[in-house]
């Protein structure tokens, strides 16, 4: 089948992104390799992409707006509006900064821990293992205290379109959220040590957790998974 042309709008945002990339590119010390290195792509994808021969996605348009540390906007108006819908739903803002833990009240302020401590949190969790945590990202989302953030692993939740969770973005479970149809979870299969982050879905009265990337597999529920929270924030972590 032959390759859709790009459309006006799109050759328009690779024009924009190749000498954006021209021009910052010896300042940053970057090339197309490493670029292609932060998106997770081979290097003549990256070329294909600023030439403007495969069009941009929210998630590779993310990805080089962190290599080159500009907002999409910069070179493409549509995909930072298309970022700023998936901002409504889902409270996705471009980048947070981390600080130290506070002294003081947490309120808004959830420690960064890691996917195999996300399997035991509820249990395992005491006051001076949560001191040892450096990493405390803040969120204006409501969460219960005992929220917590983790960072996106792998590329089963990225998807060329729509809503995406590239490697390298925070979410901030919240394990007190009851979890429904349609909400992004993450959970703990017996047999597994780490935790998974899927989308929660129900068809013909069956749970499962789906991927958004179509190359992974569905996961049937069936006694084999507990829930450890639901997703209520997701967004860059920025670190300065």
């Amino acid at each position: 089948m032959k390759k859709k042309p790009l459309t006006p709008e799109q050759l328009d945002d690779a024009k924009r992104l190749k000498e954006l990339f021209n021009a910052k590119k010896k300042a940053l010390g970057i090339s197309q390799e490493s670029v292609a290195h932060e998106l997770g792509v081979g290097q003549s994808a990256v070329n294909q992409f600023l030439n403007g021969i495969n069009p941009l996605n929210v998630t590779n348009a993310a990805a080089f707006a962190k290599v080159l540390n500009e907002p999409i906007s910069s070179f493409s108006p549509s995909l930072a509006k298309e970022l700023a819908k998936m901002a409504e739903s889902l409270s996705i803002s471009h980048s947070t900064k981390i600080h130290d833990k506070p002294t003081g009240s947490i309120a808004n302020s959830y420690p960064l821990i890691s996917w195999v401590s996300a399997g035991n949190w509820y249990e395992a969790i005491e006051p001076y293992q949560l001191r040892d945590i450096e990493i405390w990202p803040e969120s204006t989302k409501n969460a219960h205290d005992n929220a917590f953030w983790l960072s996106v692993k792998g590329d089963s939740m990225t998807s060329s379109s729509g809503i995406s969770f590239p490697e390298g973005m925070i979410i901030l479970v919240d394990p007190e959220k009851e979890p429904l149809p349609g909400n992004f979870v993450v959970a703990k299969l017996t047999d597994d040590n780490e935790a998974t982050f899927k989308k929660l879905i129900v068809d013909a009265g069956v749970k499962y957790l789906k991927p958004l990337n179509p190359a992974y597999r569905l996961i049937e529920l069936n006694g084999n998974c507990k829930i450890l929270g639901v997703v209520v924030d997701a967004r860059w972590l920025e670190i300065d």
